[in-house]
């Protein structure tokens, strides 16, 4: 028998289901399943329209999407250029093992290439092992002296009222 056909591909825009489906996957597995509020409505209005906030890739094993990534533009001040940020990756679990997130990353790493974005930047939880050995594996290194700051709810309401 043969290996599966993988293969990555632009989600359409009426993959937003799909799409939405993946990001429910990942928060489950990050125990954050709480905080996922978006809807189909929600993403098709962010990644659709005449200006898209992010792009979503899919990773297919025999033309069945079994990954994905969403991403999109950041700027560097220091380089004077673009970069581009990964907001999620995911893997279904089945499908680990197959190269379907090295062959994400490595699709990511060419278009940042081909688009003259010298970066390619990410968050990792901290407590997540094997996607921070993944991303060794890769070449990546962590950025130790930076900390992740978010201002959100309550909290941004109030600073925007000042």
């Amino acid at each position: 028998m043969s290996a599966p056909r993988l293969s990555i591909r632009p989600a359409a825009g009426t993959e937003m289901p799909l799409v939405l489906a993946f990001i429910r996957e990942l928060a489950q597995y990050e125990h954050l399943e709480r905080e996922v509020v978006a809807s189909e409505t929600d993403l098709s209005a962010a990644l659709g329209g005449e200006r898209p906030y992010a792009e979503v890739l899919f990773a297919c094993l025999d033309d069945a999407p079994v990954g994905f990534a969403l991403f999109f533009h950041n700027f560097s001040t220091f380089l004077g250029k673009p970069g581009l940020y990964l907001e999620d990756l995911f893997v279904r679990p089945a499908a680990r093992g197959h190269g379907v997130g090295r062959a994400l990353l490595a699709h990511l790493a060419r278009l940042a290439l081909e688009r003259g974005c010298p970066r390619l930047d990410w968050a990792v939880l901290d407590w997540n092992a094997p996607a921070i050995e993944f991303y060794r594996g890769l070449g990546a290194r962590a950025l130790r002296e930076w900390n992740l700051y978010r201002l959100s709810g309550p909290a941004l309401e109030e600073l925007a009222r000042r």
